[in-house]
């Protein structure tokens, strides 16, 4: 079983949001189904940057999932 660990999102439409990531990932991003960012029933992309805080990327179109 995967470990996950809760994250603390910065920036963008779901700032202060805590979210629930998989430690071990390879690819460390989230991307979270969002009525709240730019394209309403897209996504709002998170990262994870240098020192371990998650900051918003950009928000997806639907068509973009």
């Amino acid at each position: 079983m995967d470990e996950t660990t809760n994250v603390e999102l910065h920036g963008g439409p779901l700032d202060g949001w805590r979210v629930p990531v998989t430690v071990d990932d390879p690819d460390p991003w989230t991307a979270i189904i969002s009525d709240h960012g730019r394209y309403p029933g897209g996504r709002s992309l998170y990262a994870p940057d240098a020192a371990g805080a998650w900051w918003w990327v950009r928000d997806l179109r639907p068509d973009e999932i």
